[in-house]
Parts: C-alpha cells; sequence; structure tokens
C-alpha cells in the first residue's frame, strides 16, 4: 500500500469516527436531553474538513498531469470547502443562538455559501467529458440523458422536495432549495456519470462525489415530511455527515484508479432511459390509487408528459436508423452473396455458382451441355507483359464470352485462364456458339489489342448424368481439343476419356520419376563426316519406367512441356551434361571432344533462373563456357522478350547457341539476322530423301536445294552447320559432296550411354596414338 492509499484510508476512517460521534451524541441527546440541540451542527462541518484535506492531499500528489482529472478535483475541492464554510457558519450560528436552535432558519450568507457549493459541484460533474459521439448517436445520446434527467428529477419531485414544500411542518425556503439543489445534483450526476465509458476520472469516485450531495437530500427530505421540524437533529448529527464519508471513499477510489487498479467500463446508461421511465409512471400510480390532484402531482404530471414526449422523438430516431441499418443489411447480404457466387475480376459467375446451376439443370427436364474454354499460351502473356496486362485480357475475355453466349447462357470463370458456358435452353447449339468464340478469338482484344486462341472442350450430358461426369466429360474433351493442336474445339464422345485421362496422368507419374530418380541422359555422337570422327555430343533424356520400361521422349515431353515440369527436367539434364562433359574432357584431353549440347524448350527459357542455372552447372562442374552447346528450335526463339534477353546473356557468356530443325519454320531467314547463333543444324525432313537418283536432275536438284541454301546462308552468316537425321552412306556421300562436314544420324552413330561414349573416345583415342 502506498503513502497515498495510506492517508486516503486515514480521511475515510476519520470521517467515519465524525459520523459515529454524531450519531452516538445524536442517541444520549435523544435519550437524556442532555447538552444544547446547537451541538448537532457541528459534526457536518468537521467532516467536511477532513474531507476537503483528503481531496486537497489527493490533488497535490495523486492525478499526475492529465488536465481533466485535475480540473474535476480541484473543483471538487473548490466546492466541499465553499459548503464547509457554510456549514461551519451554520454551526457558530446555533452554537450562538443555542435556545433558538429547534425553530432558527439557517443564515442566508451560510445557504449562499452551500448552494454555491453544489452548483460548483454540478458544474465539475458537467465538464466530465463522456463518451465521444457523433451525427445521430449525438441526439440519441442527449435525449437518453435528457428522459433520464427529467425522470429521475420527476420522481425526485413527487417523492421528495414537494411533500417538504406541503408538510404539516415546512422547512425553511433556505434548507428546502438546499435539499432542491442536492436532488438536482443526484439527477444529473447519475445521467452524466452512466454516458461516462472511461476516463482520467473514475466511474465510481464520480457516482461517489455526486450520491454525496443526493442521497443526504433524500434521506432529509423523507425526515422533514414525516416528523417536522423534530428531524432537525438526527438530520444534522447522523445523515448529513454521511456526506465526507463518501467525499473521501470517492478519494480512496479514485487513488486505486491511478494506480492501475481501475475497473474494467460497465456501460449502464443503457437501461437509464427505460429506467426513468418506469418512475416517472409513479405519479400517475399515485393517482390511480387515490391521491389528491394538487399541484405537486401536476408538476410531475408535466414531467411524465415531457418524458413521454422525448420517448416517442426517441423511438422514432431509433426506428429510422433501425429501418437504414436492416437496409443496409440486405444489401451487405446482396453484396456478399454477389462475391461467394461471382468471380472477383472478372464478375462472371465462379464454380460454386457454375456446380449449382448445373446440378439444378441435371435435376430438370431440360437439356445440359457445357463448354469448357481454356486459353492456349496464356502464362506467356503474364511472364511477357505483366501480370496486369493478363488480368485485362481476362476481363475482355470475359465480356467476350458473355457477347457470344447470349443472355440464355451462363458464362463462368473457373479458375486461371480457364472459362466455361452453360447452356440450358431448348435448341441451344453448343457446337455453333464454339465456332462463334474461335472466330472472335481471330481479332485482337483488350485494349492492348493482343491475339489470343483457345481449347474448347464441349460435353452434352445424358441420362443419369452428374455434375462431375459432365464437367470431367468437358475437360477430357478440352485436353483432346489441346492435343490436336489447340485453337479448336472438340465434343466429347464414348471411349475418348480413357487415354485421355492417362495422358493427364502421365504429369504425376513424371513428378514421382524426378524423385525417384528415374531419368537417364543418353548422348547421341555428332560426328565429322569426312573419317567419321566423333567431335561432340547431343544430350537425349530417356525415362526408365518401373513397369513400362524405357518410355521414348516423344511420350513424356509434351507432358512435361503441359505440366511446367520440363523446367526440372532440363535443369537435371543440363547439370549431367556438363558434369559427364567436363568428366570427358579430364580424361581424355581437351582435343578428344569439342562440344557437349543439349535441347532447350521455350519454357525453360521463359524461367527467370534460367541463366543462372546454366551458369551453377558449368561453375559445378568446370567445363568451359564454350564448351557447352544449347540447342533451340526456330519457334522458341520467337517467343518474345525475355527468350530473346536469356539468349543474348547466354551468348555473352561464351555459350554456343544453335538454332535446331533449320528450315521448318517461317522465319528462318530473319532468324539468322535477330538470333546470335553459333551452329545451324539442317532438319532431317531435309535429310530424307536427298540421296536419291531417279535419272532426273531436276528432281535431284530440287530435292538438294534447300540443303545447299541453307549450308550458304551459313557460310554467308559465318556459321557452322550439322546435318541431322543422316541414316545411309549415300546421304553421306550427298552431303560431302554439298560441302557438308559435320552430321548426326543412326547411320552414324545410334545414342548411347555415357560408357558407350567413353568406349568410343577410347579407341578413337588409340587410333590416334597408333597412327
Amino acid at each position: 500500500m502506498t503513502r497515498t492509499d495510506r492517508t486516503a484510508r486515514w480521511y475515510v476512517q476519520a470521517t467515519v469516527v465524525v459520523a459515529a460521534l454524531g450519531i452516538g451524541w445524536c442517541v444520549v441527546y435523544l435519550t437524556t436531553g442532555a447538552g444544547t440541540e446547537a451541538f448537532a451542527y457541528v459534526f457536518v462541518p468537521i467532516g467536511g474538513a477532513l474531507a476537503a484535506g483528503a481531496v486537497q492531499q489527493m490533488a497535490r500528489g495523486g492525478l499526475g498531469v492529465d488536465p481533466v482529472a485535475r480540473r474535476f478535483w480541484r473543483a471538487t475541492l473548490l466546492s466541499v470547502g465553499v459548503m464547509t464554510a457554510g456549514y461551519a457558519w451554520l454551526a457558530v450560528d446555533m452554537l450562538a443562538h443555542a435556545s433558538q436552535a429547534r425553530t432558527r432558519s439557517m443564515p442566508i450568507p451560510a445557504a449562499a455559501l452551500v448552494a454555491v457549493g453544489f452548483l460548483i459541484a454540478i458544474w465539475a460533474l458537467a465538464r466530465v467529458p463522456v463518451a465521444p459521439t457523433d451525427g445521430v448517436e449525438r441526439w440519441r445520446v442527449a435525449l437518453d440523458r435528457t428522459i433520464a434527467f427529467l425522470g429521475s428529477a420527476a420522481v425526485l419531485w413527487y417523492v421528495g422536495l414537494a411533500p417538504m414544500l406541503s408538510a404539516r411542518e415546512p422547512w425553511s425556503l433556505q434548507a428546502t432549495a438546499l435539499v432542491g439543489l442536492g436532488f438536482l445534483a443526484a439527477a444529473g450526476a447519475a445521467t452524466k456519470v452512466s454516458y461516462v465509458v472511461s476516463g482520467p476520472v473514475d466511474r465510481l469516485a464520480m457516482r461517489l462525489v455526486a450520491a454525496s450531495g443526493g442521497i443526504p437530500a433524500g434521506a432529509v427530505a423523507v425526515l422533514a415530511v414525516r416528523y417536522g421540524f423534530a428531524a432537525t437533529i438526527p438530520a444534522q448529527a447522523i445523515v448529513m455527515p454521511l456526506a465526507p464519508i463518501l467525499i473521501t471513499l470517492g478519494v480512496a477510489i479514485q487513488n486505486r484508479a491511478d494506480r492501475g487498479l481501475r475497473r474494467d467500463p460497465v456501460r449502464t446508461g443503457v437501461l437509464l432511459p427505460y429506467l426513468a421511465v418506469v418512475a416517472v409512471d409513479l405519479p400517475l400510480i399515485a393517482i390511480a390509487f387515490g391521491a389528491p390532484l394538487g399541484w405537486p402531482v401536476r408538476v410531475a404530471l408535466i414531467g411524465t408528459v415531457s418524458v413521454t414526449a422525448l420517448v416517442t422523438v426517441r423511438q422514432f430516431i431509433t426506428y429510422r436508423e433501425n429501418a437504414k441499418l436492416l437496409a443496409n443489411t440486405r444489401v451487405q447480404e446482396k453484396r456478399l452473396q454477389y462475391e461467394v457466387s461471382h468471380d472477383g475480376l472478372t464478375g462472371l459467375a465462379n464454380r460454386a455458382l457454375f456446380r449449382d446451376r448445373l446440378a439444378a439443370a441435371l435435376a430438370g427436364p431440360g437439356p445440359a451441355a457445357v463448354l469448357l474454354v481454356d486459353l492456349d499460351d496464356f502464362k506467356t502473356v503474364n511472364d511477357l507483359l505483366g501480370h496486369g496486362v493478363g488480368d485485362r485480357l481476362l476481363v475482355s475475355v470475359a465480356r467476350l464470352l458473355r457477347t457470344e453466349a447470349g443472355p440464355d447462357a451462363l458464362p463462368v470463370r473457373v479458375g486461371g485462364d480457364e472459362f466455361a458456358v452453360l447452356l440450358t435452353e431448348p435448341g441451344a447449339d453448343p457446337d455453333a456458339l464454339a465456332g462463334r468464340l474461335l472466330t472472335a478469338f481471330t481479332s485482337p482484344i483488350s485494349e492492348h489489342r493482343l491475339l489470343v486462341q483457345a481449347s474448347i472442350g464441349i460435353a452434352v450430358a445424358g441420362p443419369g448424368a452428374t455434375v462431375d461426369s459432365v464437367l470431367l466429360n468437358a475437360d477430357v474433351a478440352m485436353y483432346s481439343a489441346k492435343q490436336r493442336g489447340k485453337a479448336g474445339f472438340v465434343r466429347y464422345a464414348d471411349g475418348m476419356r480413357e487415354p485421355v485421362l492417362a495422358h493427364m496422368q502421365l504429369g504425376g507419374e513424371l513428378r514421382r520419376a524426378l524423385d525417384n530418380d528415374e531419368f537417364r541422359v543418353v548422348y547421341q555422337p555428332i560426328m565429322r563426316l569426312e573419317d567419321n570422327r566423333l567431335i561432340g555430343v547431343e544430350a537425349l533424356i530417356r525415362w526408365h519406367h518401373p513397369t513400362r520400361g524405357v518410355v521414348a521422349p516423344a511420350e513424356f515431353i509434351p507432358a512435361a512441356e503441359r505440366t511446367g515440369l520440363i523446367v526440372p527436367l532440363g535443369r537435371f539434364v543440363l547439370h549431367e551434361t556438363c558434369r559427364q562433359a567436363a568428366a570427358w574432357l579430364a580424361e581424355f584431353g581437351p582435343d578428344a571432344l569439342k562440344e557437349a549440347g543439349l535441347n532447350v524448350s521455350a519454357r525453360q527459357l521463359h524461367d527467370p533462373d534460367f541463366v543462372a542455372d546454366v551458369t551453377n552447372a558449368l561453375a559445378e562442374s568446370g567445363l568451359p563456357c564454350e564448351r557447352l552447346v544449347l540447342e533451340v528450335t526456330e519457334s522458341a526463339v520467337l517467343r518474345g522478350q525475355q527468350v530473346s534477353r536469356a539468349l543474348y546473356d547466354l551468348d555473352r557468356m561464351g555459350i554456343r547457341l544453335a538454332l535446331d530443325d533449320f528450315g521448318t519454320g517461317e522465319s528462318s531467314l530473319s532468324l539468322l539476322r535477330a538470333f546470335p547463333a553459333a551452329i545451324i543444324k539442317l532438319d532431317k525432313s531435309f535429310v530424307d530423301g536427298i540421296e536419291i537418283d531417279d535419272g532426273q536432275p531436276a528432281a535431284a536438284d530440287a530435292r538438294q536445294a534447300v540443303a545447299r541454301a541453307v549450308l550458304q546462308l551459313a557460310r554467308a552468316f559465318g556459321l557452322d552447320t550439322v546435318a541431322e537425321g543422316v541414316e545411309s552412306a549415300e546421304q553421306v556421300a550427298v552431303l560431302r559432296e554439298l560441302g557438308y562436314t559435320v552430321g548426326q544420324g543412326f547411320h552414324l552413330a545410334e545414342p548411347m550411354t555415357a560408357d558407350g561414349v567413353s568406349g568410343l573416345l577410347t579407341r578413337q583415342t588409340s587410333a590416334l596414338r597408333m597412327a
């Protein structure tokens, strides 16, 4: 316990002792008649002086720097001091006129001092801030406080002050006025404190200060009405000394609050207006039981009518607020329902609403068809142009779907770049809608004027179809459309599901295969045509499936591209090729193997970490940059700025780039100017048939024209050439005659393991030594 707490407790105990002395003296006087009646007036000023001392002690050291608390308790100190002075004046006057004490009125100056003290207390309570409000809430709180005040005042008037005015032995005007001020302070404080949520001035402490005027006033009023002038002695000696006790208790409570022991604030103002409405009906109840309709009752009835009118206004405001709140709630519910069932970006129905509508259509007698629309290569837009452009493209696609589907269909954004259209109207033609959508996609859309393609799967619900079966059929049909070259639509037919699902499941198996180390790298030698000497290798991937055996790349590479697993798969081939090539160089010397190459897909080149992966692979293996060849197709080179940036970064590192399958694309010549290629690989399609001699020189020249043109272009740009797909000695002869010096193919050497290449290098090295 702190020193301040001990001091506050001492003041409480001292005022209790004063009150106990007053009770003891009053009992002795009333039973024995000893002493003078005027002595009853000394207990109030003594207790008031102690209460003033308690407030002064707290104001001196326990209020910190908070201006609100300091202002309230200083005003309380002034109030208690002024009232104590007034009651001291009264005590001196009564002791000086002891023989007239029973009938002598309170001196006007003394009454004025006490009245001023009450007014200061009321002013101090009024200045304590209540909970901040604004707008309609401010008016509601003001009405509630007014209702509570009028109701409390009407009750105090009817049961307390009015009976004093009409009593058989009415008290003096001064005493009656002071009782009225006490009632006013009590009613105002009860109304005010109930709306103070929290603050530097403790709510309970304020209640005790306010009660120091209201409780004694009420008790004095009851005694005055019941016993007349005879009640003066117990009122002064017993009742009124309670006021200093309540004030010192308030000081003690404030001290505890300043030390962090404040109770959690509780809003009691919510019930106060209703209690006031109930209490203000007391005069009406009294009249109903036969009370005379005198002027005190009329004043109380005026208060009752005023409270009723204010309650009516209050309820009207509440009704308007409730109506507004209900309207806002309904708007909010509609908005939430819309957000739950619609896509936030495009505004189309989402997957949940789509499934609900499809389930309802399947439960009815009408038809139901689903078009599943998946944008082709949408990831490229996000990678090259950014997600903002991609989002605006999706919004434009949604707008196009709404336009083409019409009002009777439900366009849906299923997720990502996948959309759907639900057709439930009789006569709706899903094939015709798919055709219109594909036609619409041939024109640029969105503010960025982008061309986009889509693969569409169509599923028509048959007897006994479920939501999941229809969606699965549409997904299978869409996937089949992608397998057939994209930018088209496929309608689901029986028997289509099994092979497509098997292909779709291939992605999961690829992930497992990567985790279980089921992939192996083999190498196809690149040979010098003149003497069939090994000068380089091209790395190829093979999948050693635990049950299916070796799976050809043509079967799993498309699935790896589609699922994105081509990136980790390509990273594995890159690191393994660099490691093995460095090992061959270390074992057979720098002249044994000129280069080691591998194919790089467009998806890998789009990966922002690809250049870093190549750098790491070279650094970890120790393979010189110029020994690594990365082979890219013409279509991959034309995939935008990210790819172009990556290729030029690789070229600056000293890595050699090969343009694979040259001649099969649409922009081969322009690529030689824009692409930093070091090698051109003539596609196998131009090698096939190059050796045929049908006795028609013109036909033979035509077959050899592309091969001859590619070689001339390469020489013009200073590039090396490699002929792919060499399968016969005759092809070798023709290629050599045309000027080709390097080739690869089954005739020259089939793909082999690393050990096979090591054996070939060993034989080649031995032959050179013997020569």
